[in-house]
């Protein structure tokens, strides 16, 4: 059974932003991070559990890698739905900041 797949206002800004940013810098494949954001919603939908854990102190999160675009969804799955928290780029060092979870 898929889940409905939830976005937080932060995951939203995120998106908007490496959504903005690949489409200015990447001509040859503008719409690349749509797609392969696509595909883990979906992904993540049908099978929540396929993320590795993320270590949070107060939410089981996990994390997938967008290969491609080397950027990660975390989320956190729900009883009824699946709540993506945070996309973020994989080569920054550092995870983001989850504290308002």
């Amino acid at each position: 059974m898929n889940k409905a797949v939830v976005t937080t206002q932060l995951a939203d800004v995120q998106i908007l932003e490496i959504d903005g940013w690949w489409r200015a810098h990447r001509d040859k494949a503008p719409d690349l991070f749509e797609e392969e954001l696509a595909d883990v919603l979906r992904l993540i939908s049908t099978a929540p559990g396929v993320g590795k854990r993320y270590p949070h102190p107060r939410e089981h999160v996990r994390r997938v890698m967008m290969r491609k675009t080397r950027h990660h969804v975390y989320y956190v799955e729900r009883e009824e739905y699946v709540l993506v928290v945070a996309v973020w780029g994989s080569v920054k060092g550092s995870g983001p900041d989850l504290g308002g979870l």
